[in-house]
């Protein structure tokens, strides 16, 4: 290998370390929650996941024995203010058009609409849990599909749903009937996951210094009071807004934790890396905490999301 070459490979792994790996992921998502039993009962039969395991405190959901949600019982702790910073959505992605129909069966017969957006990249479900928790339910359009920007970023919009169209892809309708003569499916597919969590921060640089700088996820499409941020040039595995001017850090019931899977335990290494050489600037407040699986970090705004390696037990 020429001086050159070694010179180049040095700059890739650079490169590498100033960034998460495209396998990067979010994890599970857990909130903390008043009526464990109607909120356990909403994810059940609105979203459609399973119950993995429950008992009088805590319940785990997920989908093909994967879990994706998890529910603390927390009836102590105040309702989230309206200042507070934290959740703005979970959003659930599921693998088809057709999936998406079924959810908004579900949603219909059992729950309440409360917006739905044909994103360009991505066509969305939005309400509400029963305890205000905002909810997404996805399906992305095929990459090669998705717009993008002068500079490769994928290009998103907030445009009308062709809200039919979705119920009319559900599974198990029949070609002579309508929308409505589609099957209830009680449950979301294989292959359904968290895609992204959306935050209400206070802060859209204090966001970036550790989600970006210290965590290495990068800068997607952005706006004043809006980032999107993403590995892999996913579209966005992780949003941050300021629309409704949150001011203090999150303190009540809602969102208690969510994690982001790296693939393996060198990928981990790189992130407290990044972690230790922002935290030595100065320049960001967080803290950081090793866990069994990984790290914990918790930023200025109270939120805490937790780095494991995929290879690695989720505790």
């Amino acid at each position: 290998m020429t001086d050159n070459a070694e010179g180049d490979s040095a700059t890739a792994a650079s490169d590498r370390d100033d960034r998460l790996p495209a396998e990067t992921r979010i994890g599970r998502a857990a909130l903390r929650v008043a009526d464990l039993d109607e909120t356990t009962a909403f994810y059940r039969d609105v979203v459609g996941l399973a119950v993995l395991d429950r008992d009088a405190e805590r319940a785990t959901l997920g989908v093909d024995e994967t879990p994706l949600l998890v529910l603390e019982r927390d009836a102590d702790r105040p309702a989230r203010s309206r200042t507070d910073a934290g959740l703005f959505h979970t959003a659930f992605r599921v693998p088809s058009r057709a999936a998406l129909g079924e959810a908004l069966g579900r949603v219909r017969e059992r729950w309440r609409l409360d917006g739905a957006s044909d994103h360009l990249v991505s066509e969305a479900l939005y309400l509400d849990d029963p305890e205000g928790n905002g909810v997404e339910i996805y399906r992305d359009r095929p990459r090669e599909e998705w717009p993008v920007d002068d500079g490769g970023t994928p290009r998103m919009a907030t445009d009308p749903l062709d809200v039919e169209g979705v119920a009319a892809a559900a599974a198990g309708e029949s070609e002579e009937g309508g929308a409505d003569s589609a099957a209830l499916v009680d449950r979301a597919p294989a292959g359904t996951d968290v895609g992204h969590v959306h935050l209400e921060v206070t802060s859209l640089s204090a966001f970036e210094a550790v989600y970006v700088d210290g965590l290495g996820f990068e800068v997607g499409m952005s706006g004043p009071d809006v980032r999107f941020v993403a590995a892999g040039g996913y579209h966005h595995h992780l949003g941050a807004n300021t629309w409704r001017g949150r001011t203090t850090p999150a303190a009540g019931r809602g969102l208690a934790w969510f994690e982001a899977v790296v693939p393996d335990a060198a990928a981990l290494d790189a992130v407290r890396d990044r972690l230790d050489a922002v935290g030595a600037d100065g320049g960001a407040q967080f803290a950081v905490e090793e866990r069994t699986d990984g790290v914990t970090v918790t930023d200025a705004d109270g939120i805490e999301v937790r780095v494991r390696a995929a290879e690695t037990q989720s505790l």
